[in-house]
């Protein structure tokens, strides 16, 4: 089964759910070309796909106005901070690094989690966090969240689908439509932390999610790089995104810096830093380099069990390297970890 621009066929509930996505999310004009940004992005009759469109002058001098921002602005009114999950690249851990932040932050039992996964085409953050093969309920409020802990809730496009191999083959209104559902329709209720896992590059869910969240607020992105020059020419690209969409850049973290033997603790990179890696880049890029987190073969094992790595192993470098990482993040937004006696 192929997902296409229509809803696909779903099982109740997960059909309703999909349903109510609202097809008019496409504001284009009818006689535009398939590359138009839409006539309420800011892009309209500015962009290379503008040129030569009847409508161009139109567009470009028309009010931009989405009446969806201020349910989205109201709806997250009580969400205290919002932190998203940023690379460029693909394969450097941003999930896995969403899932070790999301758990760690849940630790504290008054503290409320959200974990919003918008990876549309590639969602895994229901198999990482353990609750895949759930569904999303609906009521007169909205949208349910898939509770993993009392305190910590998932929302992903994983849940809609009968079959987990099945593709998500969607161009941009449509993913943009279900990104605003997630938002003005998902009954997060009062959260301490939103996190927002993210696709890789910087492309529709990344600009759609910057101008939602613009009126309510985001505390920051935490940028996942491995220390390979090849991940670093991406991160920059998108750390060049974060300043262009005005989104503070909390740091950078860097994935899979060296395995350390479990036997005689010995290091090996396996991901050379021919350029300096993330703690380069940082410096270069004029951003903080949050730290650096070793390769440890459980983590892969922890995320396909839908497990807390932190919790499993708390004695590996990994963990420690984590917990400093999310130390100073929760230090950047104002919520420092209290230190235990």
């Amino acid at each position: 089964m192929i997902a296409t621009q229509t809803a696909p066929q779903l099982p109740q509930p997960s059909q309703k759910v999909m349903e109510e996505l609202p097809e008019v999310q496409s504001d284009k004009p009818t006689d535009a070309n398939e590359h138009c940004p839409g006539t309420e992005s800011e892009q309209a009759g500015k962009s290379a796909a503008c040129d030569r469109c009847p409508n161009q002058q139109i567009c470009a001098s028309a009010p931009k106005f989405d009446p969806d921002l201020p349910i989205i602005e109201e709806r997250l009114r009580d969400v205290r901070h919002k932190i998203l999950v940023l690379s460029g690249k693909g394969g450097v851990g941003k999930s896995t690094f969403t899932s070790q932040l999301s758990w760690s932050l849940a630790h504290d039992p008054d503290a409320q989690v959200g974990v919003m996964d918008i990876d549309i085409c590639g969602p895994s953050i229901p198999k990482i966090m353990g609750c895949e093969g759930e569904t999303i309920h609906t009521s007169g409020s909205g949208w349910s969240p898939v509770y993993v802990a009392d305190n910590l809730g998932v929302m992903s496009i994983g849940f809609m689908l009968p079959n987990p191999d099945d593709a998500i083959i969607w161009r941009g209104p449509k993913k943009n439509g279900l990104i605003k559902q997630f938002l003005k329709d998902v009954e997060w209720g009062p959260l301490d932390f939103l996190v927002v896992d993210t696709p890789p590059g910087t492309s529709d869910e990344h600009l759609s999610i910057s101008q939602y969240l613009k009126a309510s607020g985001i505390d920051g992105a935490v940028v996942v790089t491995t220390p390979q020059e090849v991940a670093l020419l991406d991160v920059r690209k998108e750390i060049d995104f974060c300043r262009k969409a005005d989104i503070p850049v909390l740091g950078i973290v860097e994935n899979m810096s060296g395995f350390v033997c479990p036997s005689c603790s010995g290091e090996s990179y396996i991901f050379a830093p021919t350029t300096g890696g993330g703690r380069a880049l940082a410096e270069d890029m004029g951003v903080d380099f949050l730290g650096a987190v070793p390769l440890d073969p459980r983590i892969g094992k922890a995320c396909d069990y839908g497990q807390s790595f932190l919790d499993e192993y708390p004695e590996s470098p990994a963990s420690e390297a984590l917990m400093g990482i999310i130390r100073k993040i929760r230090e950047k937004i104002g919520e420092p970890l209290e230190e235990e006696e």
